[in-house]
């Protein structure tokens, strides 16, 4: 990457060193190699470290950055394609296997979710943690939640905690007949549990998905699955495997 002075133009600075930088991604940069410090940056473009932090942020949220701790700024790979399309007619844990199921415990929803849910304020539901894993990296966390009505043969017995749990509040899910799904995506901050089990910094570019799970003329289950935005980009096709982008 050779020293660049940055031309008088229309554009906001950043926005225009964000180009620049980014055509010197596609030719003087392999994927997982790291960026010089941003002051060594600043002085080859002869700007400011606030307008270069400024360009380096809309790289990360157009996925060709990856802030990563202990490391610096890296490369990104192509991001992978995530299908959010509601042709799929399954039920979480079904055709899935991309998803490990953490775990599992019973807690008190967002009042959002309460909301779609139609619980009361204070009642509890089944919360099964899941993380979604493509080549080895982590790309989305997900919180499934689950009222008690709709897995009413639930054992706490047979699986009283951990994955095992999780697994069976899926397949309790799973006797229901699945009427349909409604989903939303929308962008977010990664909060501080998410961040951490994938490997973000808290308060980066997330994609939000809400799905809602109808059966019987009710919703049956809610899931918020918290993606990378960094690595992932939404599809609308009739798969809803991860594939990588080209």
């Amino acid at each position: 990457m050779g020293t660049t002075q940055l031309a008088s133009v229309p554009e906001p600075k950043y926005q225009h060193l964000k180009t620049v930088i980014g055509e010197a991604l596609d030719s003087d940069f392999a994927v997982g190699e790291i960026l010089p410090n941003e002051r060594e940056l600043a002085a080859r473009f002869g700007v400011a470290r606030a307008t270069l932090r400024q360009a380096l942020e809309q790289l990360e949220l157009e996925g060709r950055l990856q802030r990563r701790r202990g490391v610096g700024t890296t490369v990104a790979p192509p991001r992978v394609g995530v299908d959010v399309s509601t042709t799929q007619h399954a039920w979480p844990g079904v055709g899935d296997e991309a998803w490990q199921s953490l775990d599992s415990a019973s807690d008190v929803p967002p009042a959002a979710v309460a909301r779609v849910l139609e619980t009361g304020a204070e009642d509890r539901v089944h919360v099964v943690r899941r993380l979604r894993v493509t080549q080895g990296q982590p790309v989305a966390a997900e919180l499934l939640y689950v009222p008690a009505g709709s897995v009413p043969d639930l054992s706490g017995i047979d699986a009283p905690a951990g994955p095992a749990r999780a697994r069976a509040v899926l397949r309790e899910l799973q006797h229901l007949a699945l009427d349909g799904q409604d989903r939303s995506v929308e962008l977010g901050s990664a909060r501080a549990d998410d961040a951490k089990e994938l490997d973000r910094l808290p308060g980066a570019p997330v994609l939000v998905v809400t799905t809602r799970y109808l059966s019987g003329g009710r919703t049956a289950a809610v899931s918020v699955a918290t993606y990378r935005a960094d690595t992932c980009r939404l599809t609308f096709g009739d798969s809803g495997d991860l594939v990588m982008a080209s």
